[in-house]
């Protein structure tokens, strides 16, 4: 089926991944990254990928960032074909890329320069706006190795939130974080989540993690890469990550995980 074809009969979707497969190839061999890989992701859905290291998380993360091209497939946006980055797609990572030699308000205006057609004051109402509701109004002016852990991470989210993207794609950008400041920062996600309705695509390998922040959990198994299974999460916000409920939908998604590695290993 030609794009063409495919965008007559795909049913609207905010972002909508049809039969994406990669493959990596150096001089040592080629990696089979991802195979066949479809998704469809709605309008404000909060959506996890979970699996194994290897199995094409970031990869596809990396696709529809328009950072890597695809073999074959396609991914689109708003029902247009991504063909590379743009400002209606923003990338949050587990290692920060904030400057040093900026402060916290001026990393986020900088962030802002995506986003043309605005004046210098409104771009500060912007920034200040998104400082506040990642709670860092009172360290706006503070440089970044001032700053904890947790609270680099709040002004990414600021940063990544301010350009007001379609998408917010996020790559395991809690993982360096210790338990505390994730659960504080779980419950901010959450928040911010509610109060703006951002579709979000998160990648991690904690069960838990993507337990307590996705409506949707997609199950990845590696060698190649592809989607095994999908969990709805209906349980209330704001979720807490050592609820008994919550432990029990992880459970299940680690038990199917667990069962399609297996699987995995009996075939090769």
């Amino acid at each position: 089926m030609t794009l063409q074809q495919e965008l007559a009969v795909t049913p609207s979707a905010k972002l909508a991944v049809k039969e994406v497969s990669k493959t990596f190839r150096t001089d040592r061999g080629s990696v089979h990254a991802l195979d066949h890989v479809t998704l469809n992701v709605s309008e404000g859905e909060f959506v996890c990928l979970v699996g194994p290291s290897g199995c094409g998380k970031s990869t596809l993360l990396n696709i529809i960032a328009g950072l890597e091209t695809p073999d074959a497939g396609w991914v689109l946006t708003d029902g247009e074909p991504i063909r590379g980055p743009g400002r209606d797609r923003m990338m949050m990572l587990q290692e920060t890329a904030l400057f040093p030699w900026l402060d916290v308000f001026d990393n986020v205006m900088f962030g802002l320069k995506l986003k043309p057609g605005l004046s210098t004051a409104e771009r500060k109402e912007v920034a200040d706006y998104y400082l506040r509701l990642v709670g860092l109004e009172r360290f706006m002016h503070a440089y970044i190795h001032e700053l904890s852990g947790g609270m680099k991470q709040r002004v990414e989210l600021a940063r990544a939130l301010a350009p007001n993207p379609r998408v917010l794609l996020m790559d395991e950008p809690f993982a360096s974080l210790d338990a505390l400041t994730r659960e504080q920062l779980y419950g901010d996600l959450q928040q911010i989540w509610e109060d703006r309705r951002k579709t979000i695509v998160f990648v991690t390998h904690n069960v838990r993690e993507a337990a307590c922040l996705g409506d949707r959990v997609v199950l990845f198994s590696p060698h190649p890469g592809r989607i095994r299974e999908e969990f709805k999460i209906a349980l209330p916000r704001p979720r807490d990550i050592n609820s008994v409920d919550l432990a029990e939908h992880a459970t299940e998604i680690m038990r199917a995980l667990k069962g399609h590695l297996r699987a995995t290993e009996v075939q090769e």
